[in-house]
């Protein structure tokens, strides 16, 4: 029998991230995989005195399903041999936003116009770098957090003055400054893939905010979104070599799809709602194939 160590963010608990963890913890053992999870608010590897990478207080497992985004704990469980979904690599790539940008550069997938902030760490922002910005973006401008999820760590700024509010608050934190894609506003499609294809897709729509995010009040509501969407998310997913994730997808002006961000844990209640799609069987399915 396999065996499964599932890896869980210690620290945020919600209904979404419990359902998604006894979703897949469910489908993995009905295929006859045994599972044991920790918890990030506990130490689950480290560096010993000999330089080497421990586990702890865990007997080894066949593999790894990884539902958090802390790196170094991905990195160290690699480091001891074992094979992670999604990968080290992966979930780096998609945690901080910029990166997933850069990575995805001259890939041929639209992306909003996107500037990446300074790092600053001492001295006085003389407001040079926010005349820069507004050189090359339009008002509305989105300010949005390189590492944060649940669309809470993003700002749509109207004026000069409540940019420059937004980036006293966010001048010592990773963030970047975004087109407005406005013919997007509140609403996306979400396109969830395993093993890179694409099982299912629907729309999020929220009336009340330009966040499309569920947590953020948005909605899941049916839609069977042009073809050119499902290629951009598979092909997403093949660059950034993810075995699951949830690619969000603005609608431009002429209906072309448009990569705003890249989810390489996203939850999938409401996918499964939406679509009747069984996302958890199909991932934990994937996973029994591809292991050792």
């Amino acid at each position: 029998m396999k065996k499964c160590l599932i890896v869980q963010n210690g620290f945020h608990a919600s209904p979404s991230s419990e359902n998604r963890y006894l979703r897949l913890k469910e489908e993995l053992e009905k295929r006859g995989v045994a599972t044991e999870t920790v918890t990030t608010d506990k130490v689950v590897a480290y560096l010993t005195g000999k330089g080497d990478i421990a586990l702890t207080c865990f007997s080894m497992p066949d593999f790894v399903l990884f539902l958090d985004k802390d790196n170094y704990v991905a990195q160290m469980l690699e480091g001891l041999g074992l094979r992670l979904f999604n990968s080290a690599e992966s979930i780096r790539l998609c945690d901080d936003k910029m990166l997933t940008h850069i990575a995805l550069a001259n890939k041929g997938v639209a992306m909003p116009r996107t500037i990446a902030s300074t790092l600053f760490y001492a001295g006085e922002d003389k407001g040079v770098f926010l005349s820069e910005i507004e050189k090359y973006l339009d008002y509305p401008i989105v300010v949005k957090g390189c590492f944060g999820s649940l669309g809470k760590e993003v700002e749509l700024c109207s004026t000069r003055e409540e940019l420059f509010e937004a980036r006293k608050r966010w001048l010592k934190l990773p963030h970047i400054y975004q087109e407005y894609i406005s013919s997007s506003k509140g609403k996306d499609i979400r396109v969830i893939l395993v093993g890179g294809k694409a099982v299912a897709s629907f729309m999020r729509e929220n009336k009340s905010d330009f966040r499309s995010n569920v947590e953020m009040g948005g909605k899941g509501k049916p839609f069977t979104p042009p073809q050119s969407y499902i290629q951009t998310a598979e092909r997403v997913a093949e660059i950034l070599g993810l075995d699951y994730c949830a690619c969000d997808l603005l609608i431009g002006r002429d209906g072309e799809p448009i990569l705003t961000e890249v989810n390489s844990n996203a939850f999938f209640a409401e996918g499964e709602r939406v679509t009747g799609v069984d996302v958890a069987g199909a991932y934990a399915e994937y996973i029994v194939r591809n292991i050792d």
